[in-house]
């Protein structure tokens, strides 16, 4: 599904805020990453879809490692498009955002996100985030699992 991003759109790179940046998810991100990700392991269970045990309590670094790394090879291969959220002095990781294909007919694209534990930043950046993807990107119908539409009702629609 390498294509399903017109080869001409130039991807943007950033969204930044008053409060925040997102940018591309990189390796280089992997200590900032970890400890956002395992300081709120409870809270994003089920983040992505009932089914989902990520983040394991015994997840490790070097496991965070990898999937950082296949995140950011999908997006140079514009596959997906996982963004860190950052603050402004790139100091802490305040959650994701990832943007995935869909081979659902009349879906563009499945957003999924999360903030860090005891954040008040989630629905700033659900409402960010959809002001983007409209603003900047080509997509004309996104779907966000768990939010919008539950995850139930998302994974039995055809």
């Amino acid at each position: 599904m390498a294509d399903w991003v017109d080869k001409h759109f130039d991807i943007p790179r950033a969204m930044q805020t008053s409060g925040y940046r997102l940018r591309m998810l990189t390796v280089n991100d992997l200590v900032k990453d970890y400890d956002a990700v395992m300081s709120s392991q409870t809270e994003l269970q089920g983040v992505f879809g009932p089914e989902s045990h990520w983040p394991k309590a015994d997840m490790t670094m070097e496991q965070d490692l990898i999937d950082i790394g296949w995140h950011q090879k999908e997006f140079q291969n514009r596959s997906s498009f996982a963004y860190t959220m950052m603050s402004l002095d790139e100091v802490t990781c305040l959650g994701c955002v990832y943007i995935y294909p869909t081979s659902k007919a009349d879906v563009d694209a499945q957003v999924i996100m999360w903030v860090r534990s005891g954040s008040d930043l989630d629905q700033q950046l659900y409402e960010d985030v959809r002001q983007w993807l409209a603003n900047a990107w080509p997509f004309r119908n996104v779907v966000y699992p768990g939010r919008i539409i539950s995850w139930s009702d998302w994974l039995v629609q055809d």
